[in-house]
């Protein structure tokens, strides 16, 4: 007897992105079945099973990958800081700026200003870009309201998002982002932070994982640890910004705690590889931010491949250091910037990129995976990371759902 599913989608050419076979995993004459939210099966058409599908789609040969996964976004915030680009042009530096009461805290004013309502409809529009582009999962940080109600805010903002939006969103609770102007001493707001702020978060059920900002115009390592510290004994995972700016140790000090990820890297010490990879924690880079603050620095790339770390692509989409909607741009630097190949940009932005998040239920097409898929008129997968805006998925399923081409 035929089983039954939801959707069959035929005569396609696979990249599942699983291990150890072809380049990017490709089934040249391959076939899906959904079942509700799951994959149901995954291979070459000529292997198909019985199925009794309630829709057929053709897929025309065209190229089936996962959805892509944005695991590092500032996406909710309020204002613009277009001006200070200019003052980075003219000479002024990112510390300069921060130091000047610029950077971070501009956009803190501005997104402490604008009501929840606004501050919706703005990352709206931003989020909905990502998501014609093929984004199914995304994260979105706090960070920008540094008030137990402004982070609230922020983190209510990004939940309703994924409410209004065809895709899963991920919230991260980034308090220790900056210094708020209200306190004289940052080991005093971290002490607010730990014992008030995290607790009210937890139980507002509001975040799925805890970041910091491990950096000289951010906090120590030492204040960094005790969030971590903190965060744990609430059962939330962590993540770390570390190692943009100089090396303070921070992905070290993140890889004790079993981080889910450490993100932008590029003064890691190529000693420090080491723990990444004993821990699991992937390595996320952003090179949207070493592009707009024209960073030279480089990650240890290799030392990271060498290593077996998992290396995620991501936009670090946010007002000041990387005001960029588009994770296929962000696939494009980090393949021309870090040189990664097209084939780690896509498992970046896929698979690597949901490890970063925890999430292991996506990022590949295989049976019993979410049912995130994106359907691409190209030629070959490395287009994607190829051409700069030309291309967007002809059809994507959410979980399941099907969307045609908008």
């Amino acid at each position: 007897m035929a089983q039954r599913c939801d959707w069959l989608i035929s005569n396609l050419r696979l990249a599942t992105l699983t291990e150890g076979g072809t380049p990017y995993g490709e089934v040249a004459q391959g076939a899906l079945a959904l079942c509700g939210e799951r994959i149901l099966y995954a291979g070459p058409q000529s292997d198909l099973p019985d199925l009794a599908a309630a829709q057929h789609l053709d897929g025309g040969g065209r190229w089936a990958t996962p959805g892509l996964v944005d695991c590092h976004t500032h996406l909710v915030f309020g204002g613009s800081r277009a001006g200070e680009f200019e003052q980075r042009l003219l000479g002024a530096s990112y510390e300069d700026i921060a130091r000047a009461g610029g950077g971070i805290l501009s956009t803190v004013q501005a997104t402490r200003a604008a009501s929840e309502e606004a501050l919706f409809e703005s990352a709206r529009s931003r989020l909905q870009r990502l998501v014609h582009e093929g984004v199914t999962t995304v994260e979105i940080k706090s960070g920008y309201g540094l008030t137990l109600a402004d982070e609230l805010k922020m983190l209510r903002v990004a939940r309703r998002l994924g409410e209004a939006l065809p895709v899963t969103v991920r919230t991260t609770f980034l308090g220790a982002h900056a210094l708020p102007p209200e306190f004289a001493q940052a080991d005093d707001y971290i002490d607010t932070l730990c014992q008030q702020w995290l607790p009210a978060v937890a139980e507002a059920g509001l975040a799925d994982a805890v970041d910091v900002f491990c950096e000289g115009v951010g906090f120590t390592p030492g204040q960094c640890e005790r969030v971590f510290q903190a965060a744990s004994a609430l059962g939330l995972p962590i993540k770390a910004h570390a190692e943009q700016l100089s090396d303070l140790k921070g992905a070290r000090l993140a890889a004790r705690y079993r981080a889910l990820s450490a993100d932008h890297l590029e003064y890691l010490a190529a000693d420090d590889v080491a723990a990444l990879a004993e821990a699991g924690t992937v390595a996320v880079i952003l090179p949207g931010a070493f592009y707009y603050l024209r960073e030279q620095q480089l990650p240890p790339l290799d030392a990271l491949r060498q290593a077996g770390v998992p290396l995620a692509v991501a936009t670090d989409l946010n007002p000041g250091t990387s005001p960029m909607a588009s994770l296929l741009t962000a696939m494009n630097q980090a393949c021309v910037l870090f040189r990664l190949s097209p084939e780690e940009a896509l498992r970046g932005a896929t698979h690597n990129a949901a490890r970063a998040l925890g999430l292991a239920d996506r990022g590949q097409l295989v049976a019993g995976q979410r049912a995130d898929i994106l359907l691409w008129d190209i030629d070959t997968p490395a287009a994607l990371s190829y051409a700069l805006n030309c291309h967007r998925p002809t059809a994507r399923f959410v979980g399941g759902d099907y969307y045609d081409a908008e």
